[in-house]
């Protein structure tokens, strides 16, 4: 084996299935093409709006995980690739920051060649996530400022709840929206419309480029060999608290190490933090600061 052929990588050329039907593939394919020469290949009328939407009128049934990597065979079992991809977002409040939105997104790579997954996520405050309940379109103009409209889409539905007929989605234009927001209004039971960010990749910049970053996260695992059987994927797979308190040396609840893993051969390592902090604040001490 020449040098050259060893230093290609064993996805270089590779055709990989996304799951999709909104459009990822434009900001997904090209971190992984990039990475580690993936090309991304999307398969017609593989309606992933089954599995759940943002919406809700489907309820998602199961983790974004379960649901990144059932939506990953899916496509696999479609166009009988090897080499499957999905990804699956979830929007909310931040935990600690409270009423802060965040964009948590999760990317799934199957490889039934090795019998391996790869999973990489990123929480992010880039994100328009944001909804309001109005009589009028009128009471809309900050709302439509905050959350970037028209340049991100919009869903109006009744307030009061799913309706036939009555449920709007990918709405770009003020005529449009004023046509739903009066519809809606006058359909629900408490006289409201429900105007929501439309979450869906491609009627969301922002979320695309969240998608971009965790791309690029999960290329740059890919093109990481495992040191011991060189199979992709290694990296980050668990973190070991107890980072020591910089005062008395008591164990905070601060990572200390990092574990990292391969998803082949399951040899980890554990590692300093990448930041390489040594000793916690006292602050976060439950000794010297209960």
């Amino acid at each position: 084996m020449t040098q050259d052929q060893a230093s290609i990588h064993p996805y270089q050329g590779r055709k990989v299935v996304l799951a999709t039907k909104h459009q990822k593939e434009q900001v997904l394919g090209p971190p992984l093409q990039s990475a580690v020469g993936l090309m991304l290949c999307v398969p017609k009328n593989l309606d992933t709006d089954v599995l759940g939407t943002f919406t809700g009128e489907v309820e998602r049934i199961g983790t974004p995980r379960e649901t990144a990597l059932k939506k990953a065979r899916w496509g696999m079992a479609v166009t009988g690739l090897p080499l499957g991809l999905a990804s699956e977002g979830s929007f909310g409040p931040d935990p600690q920051l409270l009423f802060a939105p965040t964009c948590h997104e999760l990317l799934a790579f199957v490889d039934d060649e090795r019998g391996i997954e790869v999973i990489e996520q990123i929480i992010d405050l880039e994100t328009n996530y944001a909804n309001q309940s109005v009589h009028h379109p009128s009471e809309l103009q900050e709302f439509l400022v905050r959350v970037k409209f028209p340049s991100h889409g919009l869903i109006v539905r009744p307030n009061s709840g799913f309706q036939p007929g009555f449920l709007f989605k990918g709405i770009t234009d003020t005529e449009t929206l004023h046509q739903a927001v009066t519809a809606c209004a006058s359909s629900s039971e408490d006289g409201l419309a429900y105007v929501q960010t439309d979450m869906r990749a491609h009627m969301n910049p922002m979320r695309r480029q969240v998608l971009a970053k965790v791309a690029t996260k999960l290329g740059q695992r890919l093109a990481t060999l495992c040191p011991r059987c060189s199979t992709p994927g290694w990296g980050l797979v668990d973190l070991i608290r107890g980072l020591p308190c910089e005062w008395c040396g008591g164990e905070t609840l601060l990572t200390h190490l990092e574990v990292y893993g391969c998803p082949g051969c399951g040899y980890k390592e554990n590692q300093p933090r990448h930041d390489g902090l040594h000793f916690a604040s006292a602050a976060h001490c439950p000794r010297c600061n209960p």
